[in-house]
């Protein structure tokens, strides 16, 4: 990277991306681990279904992943109008509200690598700690969850990869306010707005090496997942 380009270099957005990601994907994992445990090993009337509306933002143009956060959440609706009259807080223009639309779309990954995890945990082993007299809570995290967390580990940094790339929706939602809720996808769209092409692929190979050494890890992990 040239000297000059060194001093105009700002961290910012990267920082910002990487914050988003790791908050988003925290709650993409929570919440897919817990679906997915239910999707392999409940049978939900309209799983099915519930499942199909979980996978949706994988195949949701982000504009209507982007829209929708803002239809339920925004400052007309119920939920962000309570929250902006009683604690003056709102998502828009913030970037908690990229945190939220980041975790949506992660929360598939997470999701189809728990339940493809889950579902080829060898229920004999299961069984075995039962006899033991664990409980139920105890052989989930003693057994069924180290044994899953190979492939659940490569979904949630698949998870986190996607996190770290999202654009749409989040700009909908939280705008591209540098220093505020400016992340590295934004930036590199407003730098090639702005005709700086240096920055923007300075910033486009950093993330992409963020991507490539994710992506690494998690084929890694999905070799060791259980078969």
């Amino acid at each position: 990277m040239p000297t000059d380009l060194w001093s105009q270099f700002d961290a910012a957005p990267l920082a910002l991306t990487l914050r988003v990601a790791v908050v988003a994907t925290a709650l993409a994992l929570v919440l897919g681990v817990a679906l997915g445990w239910v999707f392999a090993r409940t049978r939900l009337p309209g799983r099915g279904l519930l499942e199909a509306i979980c996978m949706l933002p994988l195949v949701l143009p982000p504009t209507v992943l982007g829209y929708g956060i803002l239809v339920l959440m925004g400052r007309r609706s119920v939920l962000g109008g309570w929250l902006r009259e009683h604690f003056d807080y709102t998502i828009i223009f913030n970037w908690h509200g990229a945190v939220i639309a980041s975790a949506l779309v992660a929360l598939p990954l997470v999701l189809k690598g728990a339940s493809s995890a889950f579902s080829q945990v060898d229920r004999n082993l299961e069984a075995a700690a039962r006899t033991l007299r664990q409980s139920g809570w105890s052989t989930f995290l003693r057994v069924t969850l180290p044994l899953a967390w190979p492939g659940i580990l490569a979904g949630t940094l698949l998870a986190f990869a996607r996190a770290m790339g999202e654009f749409g929706a989040s700009l909908m939602v939280a705008g591209s306010i540098p220093g505020q809720t400016q992340t590295a996808s934004m930036a590199i769209y407003d730098a090639v707005q702005a005709g700086r092409d240096d920055l923007a692929l300075t910033l486009a190979l950093v993330v992409s090496a963020f991507s490539v050494a994710i992506l690494v890890l998690s084929n890694r992990f999905l070799q060791s997942s259980p078969s």
